[in-house]
Parts: C-alpha cells; sequence; structure tokens
C-alpha cells in the first residue's frame, strides 16, 4: 500500500526541508519534458508527485493525513489478520481431511493385504476408491512390505516353536563310545584270549546246562535211564 511518503521517497518522520528536496527531485526526475516518448507516464507520475508535496508540505494536512493514515493501516492490517487466520484454518481443515483420507486408504490397505492379496491388488483397490495414483502406489508398496516382514517374522517363530530338542537320554543313547570305553573291550577281549590259551581243552557250557531248566531236564534223563537197568 503506497503512501505519500512512498511517492517522495521519504521516511513517515522525514523533515520539511526532506520533504521538499525530496519533491525537488522527484519533480525535475519525472517532468513531462524530461521523459520524451513516455510523455503519458510521465505526467501521472508527476501529477502524483506535486498532490503529495502540497499534503505533506502543509502541517495541517500533513497531521490530518497521518492519522487518517494510521486509521487505515489499522484496519488493513486487521483485515490482513483475519485473512490469514481464516486461510490458516482452510489449510488446517484441508490438512486434517487429507491425513484422514490417507488414514482409511492404509487401513483398508492392510484389510486386504490381511486377506492375502497381493500388491497389485491393493494398488487397484486403492485406485477404485478413488486414490491418487502416486499416493496408492505408495500405500500398496509400504502395506506390502510390512505384511511381509511381518510373515517372515511369524515363519521364524514358528520353525524355532516346531524345532525339537534333544533329550539328555537321546544325546547319552547317540553318543559314541569314547576311549576309556574301547580300552574296557579291548581289555576283557584279551581277558579271555588268555584264558582259552591257559585251558585249551575247556569249552563252554551249553546254555541248556547252565540254566536251571536246562539241569533238571539233565537229571530227568538220568532218571529215566537208571529205570531201564
Amino acid at each position: 500500500m503506497a503512501t505519500l511518503y512512498d511517492t517522495l521517497g521519504v521516511p513517515t518522520h522525514a523533515t520539511e526541508e526532506e520533504i521538499k528536496r525530496a519533491y525537488r527531485k522527484a519533480a525535475m526526475k519525472w517532468h513531462p519534458d524530461r521523459n520524451g516518448g513516455a510523455e503519458e507516464v510521465a505526467r501521472a507520475t508527476f501529477q502524483e508527485i506535486k498532490d503529495a508535496y502540497a499534503i505533506l508540505s502543509d502541517a495541517t494536512q500533513r497531521k490530518v493525513y497521518d492519522s487518517v493514515y494510521a486509521e487505515q493501516m489499522r484496519g488493513w492490517e486487521a483485515q490482513r489478520a483475519r485473512q490469514q487466520q481464516a486461510q490458516a484454518e482452510r489449510e488446517a481443515a484441508a490438512r486434517a481431511a487429507d491425513e484422514a483420507a490417507y488414514a482409511e486408504m492404509v487401513s483398508l490397505a492392510m484389510r486386504f493385504a490381511d486377506e492375502g492379496h497381493n500388491r497389485d491388488v491393493l494398488f487397484g483397490v486403492l485406485l477404485g476408491r478413488r486414490c491418487e495414483a502416486g499416493r496408492a502406489a505408495q500405500i500398496a508398496d509400504s502395506v506390502s512390505a510390512l505384511q511381509a516382514s511381518r510373515r517372515e517374522a511369524a515363519k521364524a517363530e514358528a520353525d524355532a516353536a516346531n524345532t525339537p530338542g534333544v533329550s539328555e537320554a537321546a544325546e547319552v543313547a547317540d553318543v559314541p563310545a569314547g576311549p576309556e570305553a574301547a580300552s574296557g573291550k579291548q581289555a576283557a577281549a584279551a581277558q579271555d584270549a588268555q584264558t582259552h590259551r591257559a585251558n585249551p581243552d575247556k569249552r563252554a557250557e551249553p546254555a541248556a546246562e547252565t540254566h536251571p531248566a536246562g539241569v533238571f531236564e539233565g537229571l530227568w534223563f538220568q532218571f529215566l535211564n537208571g529205570l531201564r537197568f
């Protein structure tokens, strides 16, 4: 909003002498006789300079102008503040609506992803809900990546839970004999060989003779043979 002070190129606190010097300089610059080829523009500007100087060079008119101008400025600033507030409220409402729409699209994509649909299906569903293509692609990519990450984590947990633990008994049974056990078996075999060499005529007794039932059967046959003689 240009003021009379702006027309003369002086500050609002300029003295009378400063206003006079500024007027002379501006008048010489914009006099029609000094602006050949642009007389119309120069004439209009020169008239504005003359009007500004007429008011600001008079103390009474300058005081009235300053008070009126100050009032106008307050009204203009108040109006501008209201406009800015209204603009801020509109922008906030637009952001809230956009965030709500975005959240709705994400929720929709998550629902279809939970049902096992792939990224392309999510993208198509979002486009069907009039979601902007760029945003639909972004949401579909993000939700698909999230679901894939969740499935991998769930599979890893399931694999870890289903892996059987090795019991202590199985571990003991599966552990091969160590050097001590092997050496014990070898010592037993050597002892048997030595005994056999010392008593070559000795044979292992039949299992039937060493078993109580076998002994009983032998006595019974001896008894029957005694009856015959």
